[in-house]
C-alpha cells in the first residue's frame, strides 16, 4: 500500500474526506482564506478552541505568564520603498490593492502607526505597517514582530498577536494579550515574566497599579554611574517632602516640570550648596551642581526592582526560555521566516507560509555558506524517503 504524502492526508483530514477523494490544489485554501474568510474570525476561533482543550486538561496553570516577541521579515522590497519623510498615506491610498488599503485602516492601532510618532526612514508601499530596522545588528530590513503570550508551566501558548517591530508597540501587544486572554478564558496570571524591552516605567506602572500583576521584569534604569561618583542610590528620597537628600545632607528640590520623555522629573541642588560642598568631587566635578533624575513611575520600578531580588524571580527568568524555544520552533520547523502583516494577524496559529520568501541578510549570508551542510542534509532526507517506503520508520525520527 502507498502512504499518502503527509501533508495531502492532514489537508484531507481536515477536509473531512477519504483517501480516496481527490484533495483541493492548494490555491483553492489560499482563495477560501483570502476571499471568503477574509473578515471571519474563524482562525482565531480555532486557535482559542485548542487553548481551551489545554485548560480543560490541566496543561494550563494561570499563575505564571511570559511574554516576549520575534522579528518575522516583511515581504517588502527595499528597492521598491519610498523614504519615510517622503511617504503620505493619504495619497498613496488612492493608489494601491485591497490588502494595502487593510495595512493603511491598521496604522492607527495603538500597537502600529500610533506606537511612536517618529517618522521611519523607509516605508514599504506593499507593506507600510512593516518596520524598517536594524535590531539585528547587521544589514535592515523591512520586519514586524510576532507576540507570544505563554503560560509557563506547560509552555501553552495564551495569545498572539502582531505588532510593528519597535518597542512601544510590542509593549501595547502584550497589554493587549493579557487583557484578552482575561476576557476569553477569564485568567489573569499573578505574575508576568519578560525582558528589559518590557521594563519602561511607564508598563511597569499598568502591571503594578492597574493590572495588579507582579512584574517579573528587568527595570530600565541608567542612573548608575560607572565614573566612581555618586549614583542617585547614594541619595536618600524623602517621599513626604518630595525631595531628595544628598550625601552631604543638602536637599534637592523639583519644579514639578516634566522632562520632554513624558516621564521624567529633575531635582536640583542649589548651586551655592554645590560650590562650598566638600564632596564635590566626588558627585558632580564636571558641573556647577547635582542633578537627579526620578521617573514619575518610580514607586512601580521599586517594585520590580525590590521582586528582582527574589527566588520567584530567578525561576521566572528560566521560565520565559520557554518562548524562545517556541520562537525556535516556529521558525526552524514550521519555516515561518517571512509573512505579510494581514496574513498574520487573521490567523494566530502557527501556519507554513513556504520557504521561498525573502531572507534577512544574515540567512542568505548563512544559506552561500553551509554547502556541505545541504549534502548532508539531503542524506538525512534521502532516509526518510526510505523510511516511507518501508514499516520501519527512521530511528529517532518520532514517527
Amino acid at each position: 500500500m502507498i502512504r499518502p504524502e503527509p501533508q495531502a492526508a492532514r489537508l484531507s483530514h481536515l477536509c473531512g474526506l477519504s483517501i480516496e477523494d481527490k484533495v483541493p490544489d492548494h490555491s483553492a485554501f489560499s482563495h477560501a482564506r483570502n476571499e471568503r474568510f477574509r473578515s471571519s474570525d474563524i482562525f482565531r476561533i480555532a486557535f482559542e478552541r485548542v487553548v481551551s482543550a489545554c485548560i480543560g486538561a490541566g496543561l494550563v496553570g494561570g499563575e505564571g505568564f511570559a511574554v516576549d516577541a520575534s522579528l518575522i521579515v516583511a515581504d517588502a522590497n527595499k528597492q521598491r520603498s519610498t523614504p519615510g519623510s517622503q511617504w503620505n498615506k493619504e495619497l498613496d491610498a488612492h493608489a494601491v490593492g485591497r490588502a494595502t488599503k487593510e495595512y493603511l485602516a491598521r496604522l492607527d492601532d495603538a500597537a502600529f502607526g500610533a506606537a511612536s510618532e517618529v517618522t521611519p526612514k523607509f516605508v514599504s508601499p506593499s507593506d507600510p505597517a512593516a518596520q524598517w530596522t536594524g535590531a539585528m545588528r547587521g544589514p535592515a530590513f523591512f520586519a514586524y514582530s510576532d507576540n507570544y503570550l505563554i503560560d509557563v508551566k506547560s509552555g501553552i501558548i495564551m495569545d498572539v498577536e502582531a505588532s510593528r517591530a519597535i518597542r512601544q508597540a510590542e509593549v501595547s501587544a502584550a497589554r493587549t494579550m493579557i487583557k484578552r486572554t482575561e476576557q476569553r478564558f477569564d485568567i489573569k496570571p499573578e505574575r508576568l515574566a519578560g525582558d528589559t524591552a518590557y521594563g519602561s516605567g511607564a508598563n511597569l506602572n499598568w502591571l503594578v497599579n492597574e493590572a495588579k500583576i507582579a512584574p517579573h521584569i528587568p527595570v530600565v534604569d541608567k542612573s548608575k554611574r560607572e565614573d566612581g561618583t555618586f549614583s542617585r542610590e547614594d541619595f536618600t528620597f524623602d517621599k513626604e517632602r518630595n525631595v531628595y537628600i544628598c550625601p552631604a545632607s543638602k536637599v534637592l528640590t523639583t519644579t514639578g516640570k516634566v522632562a520632554t520623555d513624558g516621564e521624567t522629573l529633575y531635582y536640583l541642588a542649589r548651586t551655592r550648596d554645590c560650590r562650598s560642598c566638600p564632596l564635590k568631587s566626588q558627585c558632580c566635578p564636571k558641573a556647577p551642581l547635582r542633578r537627579i533624575p526620578r521617573s514619575i513611575y518610580e514607586e512601580a520600578r521599586d517594585v520590580a526592582r525590590a521582586l528582582a531580588k527574589t527566588e520567584a524571580f530567578d525561576r521566572s527568568r528560566r521560565d520565559r526560555k520557554r518562548v524562545e524555544m517556541l520562537f525556535a520552533h516556529l521558525k526552524r520547523i514550521f519555516r515561518l521566516g517571512s509573512s505579510a502583516l494581514a496574513r498574520a494577524r487573521r490567523c494566530p496559529v502557527r501556519v507554513y507560509t513556504g520557504g521561498n520568501r525573502a531572507k534577512p541578510p544574515q540567512a542568505r549570508k548563512a544559506c552561500r555558506t553551509t554547502t556541505a551542510g545541504s549534502k548532508s542534509m539531503l542524506s538525512i532526507k534521502g532516509q526518510r524517503s526510505a523510511a516511507l517506503e518501508s514499516d520501519n520508520p527512521m530511528p529517532g525520527s518520532g514517527w
